[in-house]
């Protein structure tokens, strides 16, 4: 990129940040008298404590980067609000779009569909805008066409600019709204298509990035544990401050990682019944949690000998850091149930396009009701959906309703998409859709965003390896660090001598103890915030934590078991 270009995207990022001010809920002037004053003093403050902090000259940069961090993210967070406005539509576009479509082919006028869209509180900021066109119909009295042009000048996302604009055009031609929205299936899913792999693009590159920022905050904290041998400065302070660092590294990735993947959650669990999926879960969950707190508590009290009996034990025999991922190994059991569940919302997903398909398929050409079509699927094998689609076949035989049946159905499925698109069905069968059209179009859109899911797996699957792999990596950095620091500090005698009136290396300020629980809470912070990123890079369950938290702590603290002991055996050698 040239110097020309890059000055032009600067002054266009410029633009679009001022810009941005003005597409906030609250004034500007208001903004920045609340947010940027205050944050801007805190920059000034973050200068003043490096100029005055007694600390090595690495953390004395990094305090003022911390401010300015802050006062960027103060600068920029109207745009970021923009862009989370965008989004939050580009995340339900594909689902919205699908609505619109079944809702189309229905008996019902093209303004009763957006109404009927813009109550779709699931949709978010696209069911505002849908509202915002009927109210420019409905109070202004402008055409629907003029209202559509009008709010696409207005939308932070491409895609819905795009529809707007070309459904106004369509609309103003006298194209109806079922023609114009099937002949754009193909075209739409392509396009969703295309930014959820751009999404899954960020992701890589995040991976990278974030591999690079670990890499960097591990060796800042190395070099904040050994370098006061030689400064003399108090590496309790140093370490702590580079650990606080370290924190806001991950919160601040996390909560990127938030942003940018697509938001395509797997778990429908809103419904209002308990279903005996829902009783594991929550079982399991409560017995984990139970236990873990019944092992710290047994585990303190026999390392304090408040049990009898527990006198002999000699619990010098485990190593210390094994004691905290030992009390978290009760969480293993939601942790595995939660994902075992989620594997099964996975197989139902996979199968139901099928299953909608052959529904659809089937009372067009029996042309008989979905009870009668039931009662010749529910001997297919449709994998873990076989089971609710006999459940379903039941419920209606006995003449519960339609509603509250399909409603068992997808409560009982768990899974967000079948609960959308049985909905969508369900409302296009009993408004005078085709079935069969109806069953055709949601199989296809289905089978597109579970071949997607694919792909987003098989991303997160190699960013776990990146993680355990950092976690193991930096593990080994930090205990490596502590016993070398220890191992300096055994040969004071040889290397304490007079060089120009000081010591050669300073050891009376370490506090080993109080740095080896702060390199303890890094492994723990750096389990917890990891795991939630997993699973938000996945879209899953955050019940499926409970498993990465756990393993992630044995892996942290296994690597430093055994860095200890190799220090311990190399030392012992070379004496």
């Amino acid at each position: 990129m040239s110097i020309v270009d890059k000055t032009v995207a600067a002054n266009d990022f410029g633009k679009s940040v001022i810009q941005s001010y003005d597409e906030m809920e609250i004034p500007t002037r208001i903004y920045i008298l609340a947010i940027l004053v205050p944050a801007f003093l805190i920059f000034l403050a973050t200068i003043a404590a490096a100029v005055v902090l007694d600390a090595f000259l690495l953390v004395r940069l990094l305090i003022p980067v911390l401010g300015l961090l802050i006062f960027f993210s103060a600068v920029g967070y109207p745009r970021l609000a923009v862009d989370q406005r965008r989004i939050e539509m580009e995340n339900r576009f594909h689902l919205f779009v699908i609505h619109m479509t079944i809702l189309s082919t229905t008996n019902i006028d093209r303004m009763q569909v957006l109404r009927k869209l813009a109550q779709e509180e699931e949709y978010g900021e696209l069911a505002d805008e849908m509202q915002r066109v009927v109210d420019l119909v409905d109070v202004w009295h402008l055409s629907l066409g003029d209202a559509c042009q009008r709010r696409a000048k207005e939308v932070p996302s491409e895609s819905v600019e795009d529809l707007l604009e070309r459904l106004a055009y369509t609309l103003d031609a006298g194209q109806q709204l079922d023609e114009f929205l099937f002949q754009e299936q193909d075209v739409l899913i392509d396009k969703y298509s295309t930014v959820y792999r751009q999404s899954l693009g960020n992701l890589d590159v995040l991976k990278d990035l974030y591999l690079s920022l670990i890499i960097s905050m591990t060796f800042a904290l190395v070099f904040a544990i050994v370098l006061p041998l030689l400064t003399g400065n108090d590496p309790t302070i140093t370490t702590t401050l580079v650990i606080v660092l370290f924190v806001f590294v991950q919160i601040g990735f996390f909560f990127v990682i938030r942003a940018i993947v697509p938001d395509d959650p797997i778990w429908y669990l809103e419904d209002g019944y308990r279903t005996t999926t829902k009783k594991r879960m929550l079982g399991s969950t409560v017995a984990g949690i139970i236990l873990s707190v019944f092992v710290v508590i047994g585990m303190t009290l026999a390392f304090f000998e408040l049990i009898p009996g527990t006198e002999s034990i000699e619990f010098s025999a485990v190593p210390l850091l094994l004691y905290m991922p030992i009390a978290t190994l009760p969480l293993l059991i939601p942790g595995l149930t939660f994902w075992y569940e989620e594997r099964r919302v996975f197989d139902r997903d996979r199968e139901f396009p099928n299953f909608i398909r052959a529904l659809g398929t089937s009372e067009s050409a029996k042309q008989s009701t979905t009870s009668e079509v039931l009662a010749t699927l529910r001997t297919k094998d449709f994998g873990p959906l076989t089971e609710n689609v006999d459940d379903l076949y039941r419920r209606l035989n006995m003449r519960v309703s339609t509603e509250k049946s399909w409603r068992f159905f997808t409560g009982d499925a768990h899974s967000f998409l079948i609960q959308k698109f049985s909905e969508m069905y369900l409302v296009g069968r009993d408004m005078g859709g085709g079935p069969k059209r109806l069953g055709e179009l949601i199989s296809k859109n289905m089978s597109e965003i579970i071949n997607l899911r694919e792909e987003r797996r098989q991303q997160t699957t190699t960013l776990i390896g990146v993680i355990y792999g950092i976690t193991a990596a930096s593990s080994f950095a930090f205990f490596i660090g502590l016993e070398l620091a220890l191992m300096l500090s055994s040969f004071d005698i040889d290397l304490e001598g007079e060089i120009l009136g000081g010591s050669l290396i300073h050891t009376e300020q370490y506090n080993v103890p109080v740095l080896r629980f702060l390199i303890v809470l890094v492994l723990i912070f750096n389990a917890f915030i990891s795991s939630l990123v997993l699973r938000v890079a996945d879209g899953g369950h955050f019940g499926n934590s409970y498993f990465h938290f756990t393993a992630l702590l044995w892996v942290g603290a296994l690597t430093g078991t055994i860095t200890e002991r190799l220090v311990d055996l190399i030392i012992s050698v070379d004496l």
